[in-house]
Formats: C-alpha cells, sequence, structure tokens
C-alpha cells in the first residue's frame, strides 16, 4: 500500500484545463487519452469491491497490470483504494448531509465516485482541491450525464466550502467515538474493548489506518543481511536493519522490490517482519524433515527451508493446487531445493505419512486475518462475528488432525495473522486440554524468550498487535510433544 508519498495531482499529466480536444490528433494521442487514469482505476476497483465483494488487493493489482499505470499514478490509484476503504464509514458519516437523495440511493460508481473524491479532499493534503473535483466531474461527464456530473461538482463543491465545519460530534459512547474516528465496524470496536480495554482497543484501530512499512526477508543461504543492506544502501536505498527479525530488512524508499534484480537473483522476499518470526519459532535444525501444514505462498516454508542450509526437507502443503505452484515457484527463485510441494486436504494429511514423521510441525492455520487490516482494510467491512465461530471449527480439526505427525521431542508451532483470542491463546489452550501429550515449550530458545518478554500479553504464545512493532497482528505458539 502506498505511503501517500509518491502521490500527485496530475493522475497521468493529462490536460485537465478543460480545452476542447484538438481536430487533427494523431492515432498515438488518442490512444494515450484512452489510457485510465489513477482515478478511473481506483473508481473501478472500489466498485467491483462493493458490488463483487471482492479482495481490494487482488483486484488493485488486476487493474493496475491492465491500466498499465506506473510510478506515481499506480501510487496514486492504490493511495485512492486503500485509504477511502480504510477511511469509509467516516467518509460516509461526513458525506451523507450534502447529499440530498441520500449516499444509498445513488448508483455505487458515483457512490464510490463521491467517495474516494471526499478521502483527497479531507485527508490528502498534497491533492489540489481543484484537481480532485474536476477530475471526479469528467469522469463523472464520461461514465454518467449531465445531471450526474452536476450534482457530482455541487456536492464537492459544497463540502471544499465546509471542510473546516466537518467533524465529529461530542458525547459518543466509547464504542462509536472509536468507531467513527478510526473508521471500524461498532461490533469489531466493541469486541475488542472487551478483549483489550478502551486504549488498546484504540490504538489497535488507529494502526490499523497506518501505511505498513515495506520489509524484505534476506535470503541467508544467498548473503548475509549485512552484505544486502551495504548493496541496497550502495545504490542510494534508506533502508535499515529490522529491529524485530535478525533476517529483515525495513525498506524506507526503494519502490517496489519484487521487480528490483535481488528479488530476481533469489537473495531476497517481501515479507512482514510479524510473519518472518514464524520460522524463528519453528527453530529448525540442519537435516531435520518440516512439515508446513497450510504452507501457501510459501514465505515461511521457504525461510524455514533457508535456515536449514540446505539439507534436511520442508513438505509444504496447500489444498489449493495453484497455490502450491506458487510455493514451487519460490523455491525455485531461491534456488532451495529441500522443499517439497504437494496438495492435499490438511486435515488428511495424517493418511499420507505415518504417525511421529515429522521433526517439526508448522500449523499457519486458516483465520479471520484480523491482524492484516492494514494490508486488506476491506477485511473489516467484510467480517462478522460469525465468521470468527466457523474459522474456529477448522483451526481446531487441523490442530488434533496433523499433531500426531510430530515425533516426540518435536515442536508443533501454530500461528495466525488475527489478534482474536478465541483462535489464538484460547485454541492452544483447548488444544492442550485434549492433548495431554502436548505442553509449552520451555527451552532455551533465546530470541523466543526475548519476544515473549517484551509482549507478556498472553499466558500462551506471543501476541503481537499491529502497534507494537508497526508490524502485523500476529500470533505464535510454541508446544512440545513430551
Amino acid at each position: 500500500m502506498s505511503n501517500g508519498k509518491n502521490v500527485h495531482p496530475g493522475g497521468g499529466g493529462r490536460d485537465r484545463s478543460g480545452a476542447k480536444p484538438q481536430q487533427n490528433r494523431s492515432k498515438t494521442n488518442s490512444k494515450a487519452n484512452q489510457k485510465p487514469s489513477a482515478r478511473d482505476t481506483a473508481l473501478q476497483v472500489l466498485t467491483g469491491v462493493e458490488q463483487e465483494g471482492a479482495y481490494s488487493n487482488l483486484l488493485l493489482n488486476g487493474a493496475l497490470q491492465k491500466s498499465g499505470l506506473s510510478g506515481p499514478d499506480a501510487g496514486l490509484a492504490t493511495e485512492l483504494v486503500y485509504g477511502t476503504i480504510s477511511r469509509l464509514n467516516t467518509i460516509d458519516y461526513l458525506l451523507e448531509p450534502f447529499v440530498s437523495k441520500g449516499l444509498g440511493k445513488l448508483q455505487p460508481w458515483v457512490r464510490n465516485l463521491l467517495r474516494l473524491s471526499f478521502y483527497q479532499l479531507y485527508y490528502l493534503d498534497r491533492i489540489p482541491p481543484h484537481a480532485a473535483v474536476n477530475e471526479a466531474v469528467n469522469i463523472a461527464k464520461k461514465r454518467g450525464h449531465q445531471g450526474i456530473s452536476g450534482m457530482v461538482n455541487g456536492v464537492l463543491r459544497s463540502v471544499l466550502r465546509s471542510k473546516d465545519e466537518l467533524k465529529l460530534p461530542d458525547h459518543l459512547s466509547p464504542v462509536a467515538r472509536i468507531s467513527l474516528q478510526h473508521s471500524h465496524p461498532e461490533w469489531l470496536v466493541s469486541r475488542w474493548i472487551e478483549q483489550y480495554g478502551e486504549e488498546t482497543a484504540e490504538a489497535i484501530c488507529q494502526a490499523n489506518n497506518e501505511p505498513p512499512s515495506v520489509s524484505v526477508r534476506v535470503n541467508t543461504a544467498r548473503v548475509s543481511r549485512d552484505e544486502l543492506l551495504k548493496l541496497m544502501e550502495e545504490q542510494g536505498l534508506d533502508v535499515s536493519a529490522s529491529q524485530l527479525s535478525p533476517d529483515g530488512i525495513i525498506v524506507k524508499s526503494g519502490g517496489n522490490m519484487a521487480l528490483t534484480p535481488w528479488y530476481r537473483e533469489g537473495l531476497l522476499s517481501v515479507q512482514d517482519e510479524s510473519s518472518m518470526l514464524v520460522a524463528h519459532a519453528v527453530d529448525p535444525k540442519p537435516g531435520m524433515s518440516v512439515l508446513d501444514c497450510c504452507a501457501a505462498p510459501g514465505g515461511k516454508t521457504c525461510h524455514i527451508a533457508e535456515k536449514l542450509e540446505g539439507s534436511g526437507k520442508v513438505v509444504a502443503n496447500d489444498i489449493h493446487p495453484h497455490k502450491a505452484k506458487l510455493i514451487e515457484d519460490q523455491a525455485l527463485r531461491l534456488e532451495l531445493g529441500n522443499v517439497v510441494t504437494l496438495s492435499e486436504d490438511a486435515a488428511k494429511l495424517a493418511e499420507r505419512y505415518p504417525q511421529e514423521s515429522f521433526d517439526r510441525i508448522l500449523l499457519d492455520a486458516p483465520c479471520s486475518g484480523l491482524g492484516v487490516i492494514r494490508r486488506k482494510p476491506d477485511l473489516k467491512w467484510a467480517k462478522t462475528p460469525g465468521d470468527i465461530s466457523e474459522i474456529r471449527g477448522i483451526q481446531t480439526e487441523l490442530l488434533d488432525a496433523v499433531s500426531g505427525l510430530l515425533k516426540p521431542g518435536g515442536i508443533l508451532v501454530y500461528s495466525t495473522c488475527t489478534i482474536e483470542p478465541q483462535e489464538n491463546a484460547e485454541m492452544v489452550q483447548h488444544f492442550l486440554s485434549r492433548h495431554p501429550e502436548f505442553e509449552i515449550a520451555q527451552d532455551d530458545h533465546s530470541f523466543w524468550q526475548g519476544l515473549i518478554g517484551t509482549s507478556a500479553r498472553e499466558a500462551i504464545g506471543l501476541q503481537i498487535l499491529p502497534q507494537d512493532y508497526h508490524s502485523d497482528g500476529f500470533y505464535i505458539a510454541r508446544l512440545v510433544k513430551k
């Protein structure tokens, strides 16, 4: 997600003067003018997310590739999509009084055009107001009729005139205040207040609206972190060593790291710092056999394989064959010959392998994903309390199914990218009550003990909240088989 630094008012450098088009325009220019602008692309994605319930990151990636946008234009489209979705209920609350027939009665594309324009006027200082309004009116003219463009123009100019008076009401309940101020659904705010307290719940919501940092994991099987840091600095990148993961680098400026030669040559992978901690928790030793039960897209699998130093084996499973192929591709890019992929329902892996087959097992379980709202802001609007109850059944089934595959003395790591206690510490507590052959790992794994010490939030496992390290919210528990 863009941090907003790349936004510019031009959105592709088009002429927004309102001058009539020239009569003898060349075919080349005609084609160039047909190219969608950053705002066209953002509107298409926002409307698709609302109408189809699609994930914003997937729709945005596809729309950016199709549009041919790059650099600042792609940055602006990304900012408009994620920013508008992140601030959705606050935008709707403040915008509603300016729409006489009500936002809910507008066509979806008109509603989203007003939302993304309001986002520019209210939240982005770098966008000149006249550019945001003019571009919205031009889009309305292209997609609708004179009446719609006139309404869009009138609403946005009224917003501009009243901008300094737009405030949230006083004397709201804590749930309503946090919900409106930080744009989260009330049920989720209420749940987090109950679980973590009002202050922490507000900090979670606030952190969820921050743009995520860019971090990469060094393939230490090929290059050391110091060596890669030096290479990056020599190329003029603003980078620093991650304070959370010994294999991580924070990239403060450097563009899309997946497009760099270092990525193509397999020296790094793009991965969040919290996610990098999972392989450290697995603590694989050379020669070990490791099972990664739900492995796609393969970041944690490959990290484990890198730490095996070319020996041992990581069996990387995913229920979807096309996702298992992603793991294969990642292992190939990173030149890791110790990764074996397969596609199977993880609940049936015990039918494929004898009991006590693996030294380490990682169950990075399917979850509600409430720890990665910064990267997927539509999650907070799409999820329901019922989703959490439903996913807990799957997590329980998978834990029970794969635990028998671990050798005595082996380590089972359970992880999720959610901050929901019912899916995390409570899930592990219930597992331990059903499986007395397991206990919480108590060893001299100093790196892991240090992390637990900095975040003693749960009695079992490490619960990272997004505001702790400005990384993804994550849960990791280490269990040993007696």
